[in-house]
C-alpha cells in the first residue's frame, strides 16, 4: 500500500524526541506562542435597496466615526470612503476577531449614529469582502480615494459584480443585491 497519512498515524509518531530535545509536529500547541496575521480586507456594502443616504455634508463625519469605532474594535482602518448609496473600507482584519464580527460592529454602529443625525439610515445585510495583498494596498487606498471618479464610468452594481469576478467568487445575480 502507499504512505500512511501523516494526520492519522499515533500522536507519538507525529514527533520525534530523544532525550535532550523534541521536534514539534504539525499539531504541537507549544510550536507556535503567538498569531500572527496580515490580513489586509477590502470591504464593500450598500445602503439598504442602494438608496443615496450618505450626501457629501454627512460624508466626512461618517467616515471620522467609522473610524472612531474601528479604533475601539481595535481594527486597524487604512481607508475609508464611498458614495452616496455604498461604502468602501480597507482593514487589517486582527488575527483575533472574526470578519463577520466586525463587520456588524462597524455597520451596526455607522448605522445607530447617521440615525442621531436624524437621517432614516440602514445599511444592507451582506457584504463583499476582498483580499488585498500587501504589495497591493496602495492601489486599493487610491481606488476608494477616488470613488467618484470611478462612478462617472460605472454603477455600483456593475462595480460589485465586477469584484466578485475578478475575486473569483461564485455567485447568483438574482441574489447579489437582494
Amino acid at each position: 500500500m502507499g504512505e500512511v497519512c501523516e494526520c492519522t498515524r499515533a500522536p507519538e509518531a507525529r514527533y520525534q524526541t530523544n532525550s535532550t530535545t523534541r521536534t514539534p509536529g504539525w499539531y504541537d500547541s507549544a510550536a507556535m506562542s503567538h498569531s500572527y496575521a496580515n490580513n489586509h480586507l477590502h470591504i464593500v456594502y450598500s445602503t439598504k435597496n442602494r438608496e443615496n443616504l450618505i450626501s457629501s455634508e454627512f460624508e466626512p463625519r461618517l467616515y471620522s466615526f467609522v473610524a472612531e469605532v474601528a479604533r475601539e474594535q481595535g481594527i486597524p482602518l487604512i481607508a475609508a470612503g464611498g458614495m452616496p448609496n455604498h461604502s468602501h473600507l480597507l482593514i487589517l482584519l486582527p488575527a483575533t476577531k472574526s470578519l463577520a464580527d466586525a463587520i456588524n460592529a462597524l455597520k451596526a454602529n455607522s448605522s445607530r449614529f447617521m440615525g442621531q443625525q436624524g437621517i432614516e439610515f440602514e445599511w444592507q445585510r451582506g457584504y463583499g469582502a476582498f483580499a488585498v495583498s500587501a504589495s497591493h494596498v496602495d492601489q486599493v487606498k487610491a481606488y476608494i480615494r477616488n470613488q467618484k471618479e470611478h462612478h462617472k464610468k460605472r454603477t455600483f452594481e456593475e462595480e460589485f459584480v465586477a469584484m466578485l469576478k475578478k475575486a473569483g467568487v461564485d455567485y447568483d445575480p438574482k441574489y447579489v443585491f437582494g
